[in-house]
């Protein structure tokens, strides 16, 4: 079985592993004001980070949705994220009447360090949130602020996934980094923690965090990819682990903000040489087994 060359490729790649599709823990849809503001940002990449960051699928939401679809993607969130305080309740109305209208959308919420957090965290569990996005270099904002001490433990109790971008990569932030995160872990050890893009640049240092919590996950979101190795290569030495950590790895993209197709994401997994098996784990099968347990929470 060869990995998928092109987007086009990607639907029989699935079939092959014997999988009915992959699910993306890690997608964007936002609102279109914001979603052009994020564009804006990685259209000034060079500036900010050293590097061009061309938008793939600069494209109207109608067809970004057609095209994940298309490439054989069953379930995928709208990640919404705040970056100021009074952003995120509105923000998680827009992503769950999202949900609401696209069946294959995962319903989605986020949070503020903010003393309503809990309230409308609440609210967007009780109308079917099952995946929630921190992002903590955008935010600005530390995990350990007292004010989110009570939506961890609400998260943690209700065992939703929350795919938290800790990682100082692309550029690092206040509160980025293995270190804060560890201790909210410490606080609240069951919380189903995804650590979004593996954690880069400090792969070993989230990977041993997988290995000492139980229900921490690691996202593969453009991870080993040809534009990543640039900047953040992934240590060859660290692989086995991966494959060791087969149950907590699970696929996730950035779609649609990604300077390079799809398919070049299952690709440089495929090539990892870790096996079929690791792969419908990783692309299907952890997700599938995570959401089922907040489903049930």
């Amino acid at each position: 079985m060869l990995p998928p060359d092109d987007d086009e490729a990607v639907p029989g790649y699935l079939r092959a592993l014997g999988l009915p599709g992959a699910i993306d823990l890690h997608v964007h849809f936002l609102p279109d004001r914001v979603l052009h503001k994020v564009w804006r940002y990685f259209d000034g990449a060079e500036q900010q980070l050293g590097v061009a960051w061309p938008i793939t699928y600069r494209w109207a939401q109608p067809a970004r949705l057609a095209h994940l679809r298309s490439l054989g993607v069953l379930r995928f969130p709208a990640l919404v994220y705040p970056h100021k305080p009074g952003m995120a309740r509105w923000l998680n109305d827009w992503a769950l009447d999202f949900a609401a209208v696209t069946p294959d959308c995962l319903p989605s919420a986020t949070f503020f360090p903010e003393p309503d957090a809990v309230d409308y965290l609440t609210d967007a569990l009780r109308r079917g949130a099952v995946v929630v996005k921190s992002h903590l270099q955008v935010g600005g904002y530390d995990p350990r602020d007292p004010l989110l001490d009570g939506v961890w433990a609400l998260l943690a109790a209700h065992r939703v996934p929350v795919v938290c971008h800790c990682g100082r990569g692309p550029q690092e932030g206040a509160f980025t980094g293995v270190g804060p995160i560890t201790e909210v872990l410490a606080r609240h050890p069951g919380l189903r923690l995804v650590v979004a893009h593996l954690g880069m640049p400090d792969y070993a240092d989230f990977l041993d965090l997988a290995r000492r919590y139980e229900h921490v996950y690691l996202d593969t979101t453009m991870a080993f990819t040809d534009f990543t190795e640039r900047v953040s290569p992934f240590p060859p030495e660290l692989v086995p682990v991966l494959g060791a950590l087969a149950d907590r790895i699970v696929l996730g993209s950035d779609f649609p903000n990604i300077p390079y197709p799809y398919a070049h994401q299952l690709a440089v997994l495929h090539r990892l040489g870790l096996g079929p098996e690791w792969l419908r784990a990783v692309l299907h099968d952890n997700a599938a087994r995570l959401l089922a347990d907040a489903a049930d929470g």
